[in-house]
């Protein structure tokens, strides 16, 4: 399990050092096109402006894309009984407790650190639910927590964001440029910087995204198991996920590497770009965690 561990940190860091190399790289195409080196610096400064304010607010924009109303122990005892239980066993803060009112059974943890922590479940998990894998599940997503998982999300997150707004800006420039005689190389550049950017921020940055969440993924089921000490836990919620498992009322793609399943109904396209591992394939490492992890 710790070599599993181990691995999955260490793929994480290779896919985002990987792609904060791309960003530094079409910021100095930026600068060398303009003419003003100075530009990359400002390249950097925006996404990492806007990489900090994603990871500041984070939670407060999870919680009103998904309708999730925060809860106390009297609300739901069996659910607040379970994270508190999880939580002093694993000695980090209780973190806030929300419930989402929808029948697609799932679940989600946010927030940038323990101490402003939040974990969600819907109302279609707890139904389905008995308590050792309600207890799996909330492992699951404490682990996510405990591993600053939310935190990589959010920055890859920003990063894929300002990549998009930057391909705006670049395809602007490129008009503004063009419109100078003097300045049509420039403006040809600008186009194509345009255009690599766009095709960073819609295609290699759900990419990268998608894989860095998958990686988590694993992580999270790993950690949970360390957790509870009870794998067939949570290999039984993930088996029940993949039966009863469907498509969620309110939820933005853009969130769907939050959940504990994916919250969207998968086509083609989806599943290239899916931010979780098959239902199956996690089952079977949760099984062989003994001899493989």
């Amino acid at each position: 399990m710790y070599s599993a561990i181990a691995a999955n940190k260490r793929n994480t860091i290779i896919i985002v050092g990987l792609f904060v190399a791309l960003l530094s790289g079409v910021s100095i195409w930026w600068g060398t096109a303009s003419g003003n080196g100075s530009s990359a610096l400002f390249i950097v400064g925006f996404v990492l402006v806007y990489t900090i304010f994603q990871y500041y607010m984070a939670g407060k924009i999870a919680i009103g894309m998904t309708g999730a109303v925060e809860i106390q122990k009297s609300d739901n005892p069996r659910l607040w009984r379970i994270v508190e239980n999880l939580s002093i066993a694993e000695g980090i803060p209780m973190p806030k407790v929300y419930i989402i009112n929808d029948p697609a059974p799932n679940a989600f943890a946010t927030g940038r650190d323990p101490e402003h922590a939040i974990v969600a479940a819907t109302t279609g998990l707890l139904v389905i639910m008995d308590d050792n894998e309600l207890e799996g599940v909330m492992a699951h997503e404490l682990a996510h927590i405990r591993n600053y998982d939310i935190r990589v999300s959010t920055i890859v997150f920003g990063l894929v964001s300002a990549i998009g707004i930057l391909a705006d800006f670049a395809i602007r420039a490129a008009f503004y440029a063009g419109g100078n005689r003097s300045r049509d190389g420039a403006g040809a550049a600008f186009i194509l910087i345009g255009v690599v950017a766009s095709v960073i921020a819609w295609f290699i940055g759900p990419l990268v995204s998608a894989a860095v969440s998958r990686q988590r993924e694993y992580l999270a089921d790993a950690t949970g198991i360390e957790i509870t000490r009870y794998p067939e836990g949570l290999a039984s919620a993930l088996n029940k996920l993949g039966e009863y498992g469907r498509p969620m009322k309110r939820v933005s793609a853009s969130m769907a590497h939050m959940f504990l399943n994916d919250p969207i109904k998968p086509g083609f396209t989806e599943r290239l770009f899916s931010t979780h591992p098959p239902i199956p394939k996690r089952i079977e490492r949760i099984q062989t965690m003994g001899t493989k992890f």
